[in-house]
């Protein structure tokens, strides 16, 4: 499943630098995963970044956005021919 930032975020700028699929970005308020990008580091990582980096725990796994391993890396293989990372 993609991940997702809760509205506790202090946008303290530590989880999007690290985001290898470039899936993070600034919303209107706080930081938002784009969960059409995010294979929560499947591909480059055995863990998410973002999550590691956090310093409050904001970021959780997105329940409306289930996805098993294999599914994250057949993402991440289609960004990577698309160019997107």
């Amino acid at each position: 499943m993609a991940l997702k930032i809760l509205e506790a975020c202090i946008n303290c700028d530590m989880c999007e630098p690290e985001c290898p699929n470039k899936a993070i970005s600034l919303g209107a308020e706080i930081y938002e995963i784009d969960p059409d990008k995010c294979t929560e580091c499947v591909g480059f990582y055995d863990a998410p970044t973002c999550m590691r980096v956090c310093p409050i725990d904001c970021i959780i796994k997105d329940p409306d956005h289930e996805e098993d391993h294999d599914t994250l890396y057949a993402k991440f293989v289609k960004l990577v021919q698309d160019n997107q990372i």
